[in-house]
């Protein structure tokens, strides 16, 4: 199952020129960059780790290209998104977040239903990968059995 989070998410993932074209459109209006990772993709978790800290003086492309590089050569099985930050409305807001690397093996979500009172249900996801410590969720660490993938028994 392929996460969908951030803008670009249905597309193919972005190439590193396609990365430092959306670093330049951030730049251009003069939004502050940051890099992220993590191995809990939850849509709740919007708290991913930082890698470094926020570029608030950064003028060169390059330089967040290289930190988006050394992050996936830190972290090849984790998702890593940039985030670019706007402070125009006197508080900082997401502008703009994408990812630039997935794991290799993304085992999805399974929706539990829970019935109470008054036949009232109620949903909720939960991560496959979760099921694993951190840092052993996805890639060489995490054995994968196919059979949780998308649901459907075919990997």
């Amino acid at each position: 199952m392929r996460i969908t989070q951030g803008t670009f998410s249905f597309l193919p993932d972005l190439t590193d020129d396609e990365i430092r074209l959306q670093i330049d459109y951030a730049l251009a209006h003069e939004w502050p960059l940051s890099i992220e990772f993590t191995d809990d993709p939850h849509p709740r978790n919007t708290y991913w780790e930082m890698w470094g800290l926020p570029m608030f003086d950064l003028q060169d492309p390059a330089a967040l290209l290289d930190e988006v590089r050394a992050c996936r050569d830190e972290h090849p099985e984790h998702y890593v998104r940039v985030i670019a930050y706007d402070a125009s409305l006197g508080r900082q807001t997401v502008a703009l977040s994408f990812l630039v690397n997935r794991p290799s093996n993304e085992p999805g979500f399974r929706l539990e239903r829970q019935e109470g009172k008054d036949r009232q249900i109620a949903y909720t996801t939960h991560a496959y990968a979760t099921d694993r410590p951190s840092g052993q969720r996805y890639g060489r660490n995490a054995p994968h059995d196919g059979a949780r993938s998308n649901g459907d028994g075919r990997g």
